[in-house]
């Protein structure tokens, strides 16, 4: 099943440099959010979960791929792209041979 058939949304991002800490933190804020910053190790697997609220997830370095064990699907996130997840989605997290840094927020 393809990722545009579930109920995600991604923004790829579309641009020179990608966007800083700041703007993306700034975006979030603007939406009404309170973002946080996380990082992970080059190769991290996390395992499936869901999460009582929508959430938002921003790849602000490296990359990582966030898999729809359900609808064997996936989507690889690179520096500046955005998903979107709705509450109670199912989903785990590869990170690519670089590491990743992540921002993510809450909408309750």
């Amino acid at each position: 099943m393809p990722v545009s058939t579930l109920p995600v949304k991604v923004t790829r991002w579309r641009g020179g440099q990608h966007p800083t800490l700041e703007n993306i933190t700034r975006q979030l804020e603007h939406e009404g959010l309170r973002p946080y910053v996380w990082s992970c190790a080059p190769n991290f697997r996390r395992p499936v979960c869901s999460h009582g609220y929508d959430k938002t997830v921003y790849c602000l370095r490296g990359s990582f791929e966030i898999e729809f064990p359900h609808a064997n699907a996936r989507v690889r996130l690179s520096a500046g792209d955005r998903i979107d997840l709705p509450q109670g989605m199912r989903y785990s997290m590869v990170v690519g041979p670089g590491g990743c840094e992540g921002v993510e927020a809450a909408r309750r």
